[in-house]
């Protein structure tokens, strides 16, 4: 079975993958804390946006 990434889940995907680049060049450890939690949100983000975008495809069937 293959997943197929929404459009919206993509975007996601790209923010949470510059988040985490910027998040490994921070010198303070605080503010790359936060961004990686930023991150994981994102990537949340875009597997619920997939999975949303699934099931409405699902549905139109």
């Amino acid at each position: 079975m293959t997943l197929h990434i929404s459009q919206r889940g993509k975007e996601y995907l790209r923010t949470a993958k510059t988040l985490l680049r910027s998040a490994k060049a921070m010198t303070d450890h605080v503010i790359a804390a936060q961004l990686k939690a930023l991150a994981d949100d994102h990537e949340r983000r875009a597997k619920k946006a997939s999975l949303d975008g699934a099931r409405d495809c699902s549905i139109r069937r």
